[in-house]
């Protein structure tokens, strides 16, 4: 049943215009993330063009930035900012053999990525698999995170560095 409402999605809501122009479009887009992700919480924005699966989990007051991309077990707590074109990976190309060509060695295992609460991830952002990002941390527009950032840290660059804490006074 969840592959019909991904499909009604693709064709309907996903790219109805951006929830600050039209509210009856941020309700639709919470409404389908409902029935096609593990779990959506309350007051969720899912904005225009967002991909997602049944895979995810959305927590209260957190949002999916425009044309965000979640592939696979993705865990984004509450009160989660994304800024648009983050892309986030669960799972990588197997290159470890040389003794067969990149292409055939299909896949690695998938690696949950989790996001805790109060975290603000910036324009395109990458995000690994296996990767969680601490509560209450910042990550900088276009880094690539490849290892996990810690709770209260800022995060810049590619790859992501911790460049201070929140902490800090």
């Amino acid at each position: 049943m969840k592959k019909v409402f991904i499909g009604l999605y693709k064709i309907t809501a996903k790219n109805m215009p951006i929830s600050g122009r039209c509210k009856l479009a941020k309700r639709l887009r919470a409404w389908f993330g409902k029935k096609i992700m593990a779990s959506v919480g309350m007051d969720v924005n899912i904005e225009k063009g967002a991909v997602f699966g049944p895979d995810c989990k959305l927590g209260d007051k957190s949002g999916i930035g425009v044309h965000c991309e979640l592939y696979g077990p993705v865990y984004i707590g509450r009160y989660v900012n994304m800024g648009p074109e983050v892309v986030i990976y669960t799972r990588n190309h197997n290159t470890s053999r040389t003794d067969i060509i990149m292409q055939m060695q299909g896949y690695d295992d998938e690696k949950s990525v989790i996001i805790e609460d109060d975290v603000w991830i910036g324009r395109r952002v990458i995000i690994l698999p296996g990767v969680t990002i601490g509560k209450g941390s910042v990550v900088g527009a276009g880094a690539v995170v490849s290892r996990s950032i810690p709770p209260f840290s800022v995060a810049v660059g590619n790859p992501a560095k911790v460049v201070k804490t929140r902490t800090d006074r």
